[in-house]
């Protein structure tokens, strides 16, 4: 009963914003005659067809005024002559489709949520996918000429489509820039994260204007530091620890995991890299002393990767140290590519997975400290965390 109450008020609402449209245009109310010497030539022609409008609130509908007598035609602000619904219905469907709806369960969800009067179907969904691989294909040619790369996190998500006989690697990119913004600047399928498809990834950013990164985050696929040192040189190089401390982990007896855990999982919050050198050697010692040396050399393997963010300011690390920054989209993203085996090909889930980082991108906050940003982006050196003060020399007489 309120619902329905709030939708006739919101229909009033908008029918009365339509016709002080009109008695704007003209200079003149309803039934007034024109008697000023600038008023509007035109004159109204009654109403258009009435037709719905599906409003975040629910569906409406409202009666059009129609002008005539004027050099151009007459076309509302607040209803353009096709539209079926707001801007803010038009997010929300592909917000509903990328959170878990399949089409076919589209017209019923979306006419419980706007009303039964929604102008909307799977039919709808079909044709939003159609636009987003147009719009995807516009993304991927854009300019990254100008920007400032600071950070740089990669990953990949694994994407089974229906004919495909194996699974796709759908690379993604995300970039820090100086002024603390992220932005997703790479997102195509590969072939199991190999140094070719890496490769091919980072050229295309580079082909398209991006400077190198100062520092790459990324897990222990080798393709991807293979693929930077040809392509970025310059980057220097951090590997995720939620990775690291997976593989390390897995390498001791299931009844012994939780102790190892602790252990190794306090290395990336110690205050300076001594420190971290010291923990690791306490944790190679108890390797040893109980017959898990194969986790031992699992964390010295790359261990150089793993401390390279104490040379960058400590309100960074906790961004830089994981993929996280990748990780958070692709947890949502991950429910949607079970839904996306329902697709022949792997190319036709890549725009539905894109849209969903889109939407994810938006909401995604600022780096911490981006006051720092361009201190790194210049160059400026870092020791466990903080800027080095370059000593001057005194002139002696």
């Amino acid at each position: 009963m309120l619902e329905s109450l709030v939708r006739e008020r919101v229909q009033e609402f908008v029918q009365n914003v339509l016709e002080e449209e009109v008695e704007e245009l003209l200079g003149r109310s309803k039934w007034e005659r024109r008697s000023s010497v600038d008023a509007a030539e035109g004159y109204r022609n009654g109403y258009g067809k009435r037709r719905r409008l599906t409003l975040s609130c629910g569906t409406v509908e409202l009666a059009r005024p129609r002008v005539r007598g004027l050099e151009e035609r007459f076309e509302s602000r607040v209803l353009p002559l096709f539209a079926r619904r707001t801007k803010e219905v038009g997010e929300l469907i592909p917000e509903l489709y990328l959170h878990g709806l399949a089409e076919g369960d589209f017209d019923a969800a979306l006419r419980g949520l706007l009303g039964e009067g929604a102008p909307l179907s799977a039919g709808t969904v079909a044709r939003l996918k159609s636009k987003w691989q147009g719009e995807y294909a516009r993304w991927k040619s854009r300019s990254l000429e100008g920007v400032e790369p600071v950070y740089l996190w990669a990953d990949g998500v694994y994407v089974k489509a229906g004919l495909e006989k194996e699974k796709a690697a759908v690379l993604v990119i995300v970039v820090g820039l100086s002024d603390g913004t992220k932005i997703i600047a790479h997102l195509e399928s590969g072939y199991r994260e190999s140094q070719q498809s890496w490769a091919e990834a980072l050229r295309d950013l580079k082909r398209r204007g991006l400077t190198d990164p100062v520092l790459a985050v990324g897990d222990g696929a080798l393709g991807l530091w293979s693929a930077l040192t040809q392509v970025f040189p310059k980057t220097k190089e951090q590997r995720c620890w939620n990775h690291k401390i997976i593989n390390v982990v897995d390498q001791v007896p299931k009844k012994r995991q939780a102790e190892a855990k602790e252990m190794v999982k306090a290395l990336p919050y110690c205050s300076t890299r001594k420190e971290a050198e010291e923990g690791k050697k306490a944790f190679e010692h108890w390797c040893a002393t109980n017959g898990f040396q194969k986790a031992a050399e699992t964390l010295e393997r790359d261990w150089q990767r793993m401390v390279t963010f104490y040379e960058f300011p400590k309100q960074h690390w906790r961004h830089i140290r994981t993929t996280n920054v990748v990780e958070s989209p692709f947890a949502g993203l991950r429910l949607r590519t079970d839904a996306a085996k329902r697709y022949k090909k792997v190319e036709n889930a890549i725009a539905v997975i894109w849209k969903a980082l889109m939407i994810a991108e938006k909401r995604f906050r600022k780096l911490e400290a981006p006051e720092l940003l361009k201190d790194v982006y210049e160059g400026k050196e870092f020791v466990d965390g903080v800027a080095v003060k370059k000593a001057t020399k005194e002139m002696v007489a």
